[in-house]
């Protein structure tokens, strides 16, 4: 697969952070009697407070977002545990050295994705798009098309990389090539990815003469 860059979402992607969101989400859950898999289920990839207004739907705005800065509050100051996962260092490394654009993509907030970001001790993107830059969040396009924007490249010409069913569905709905890692292999649209892999590990760009970017993954 050729491309010119790369935007990586972040949770689940490069950074494991699932213990921390499930600790976060399921306390919160247990404040409004809810099912632990009914909200894990939903939330993964989107922004939180698409999540709050879906499962506080008819509750007054001002609750819903002061029910988003708690959840905000607790996930930024909780890292333990987080690291960054298989091959996501090694490969954010060879970008660098190469001086080929990436991006990191994520539906968190400024605070929870910088302090997940440090923990893992990811080096800094060039471009970092928050839930706090497009109105509307995955599934739908809006933070690829900005990521590739903020590039300088087309989206045709960017690489998305996600674990999560509303971040593949948002790369596609972009136009971008899109590898998806570690996702439920039930999910829908799975065959229209460039590849399906449950790890990083392995998957190398290289740069070209003319400033293309070969991507290949090695089994």
């Amino acid at each position: 697969m050729l491309c010119k860059g790369f935007l990586f979402d972040l949770d689940g992607t490069l950074v494991d952070s699932l213990p921390v969101v499930e600790r976060s989400w399921c306390s919160w859950a247990d404040r409004f009697g809810l099912s632990h898999d009914e909200v894990l289920n939903y939330i993964h990839g989107k922004q939180a407070i698409t999540s709050l207004r879906h499962f506080l739907a008819g509750k007054p705005e001002e609750e819903i977002l002061a029910e988003f800065t708690l959840l905000e509050k607790i996930e930024a100051s909780d890292t333990d545990g987080i690291r960054a996962l298989p091959g996501a260092l090694e490969l954010l490394h060879s970008l660098n050295e190469q001086h080929i654009p990436w991006a990191i993509v994520t539906s968190g907030s400024i605070p929870v994705a910088h302090a997940r970001h440090n923990a893992a001790g990811l080096p800094m993107p060039e471009v970092f798009v928050t839930a706090e830059r497009v109105k509307r969040g995955k599934p739908e396009p809006d933070a690829y098309l900005l990521g590739a924007e903020l590039l300088g490249l087309a989206p045709q010409d960017c690489v998305v990389v996600e674990d999560a069913a509303a971040g593949v569905f948002s790369g596609l709905a972009a136009g971008c090539h899109v590898i998806a890692v570690n996702v439920p292999q039930d999910m829908p649209r799975l065959g229209e990815v460039d590849f399906n892999l449950t790890t990083l590990a392995g998957v190398t760009a290289q740069k070209q003469p003319d400033a293309s970017v070969s991507v290949t993954v090695n089994a």
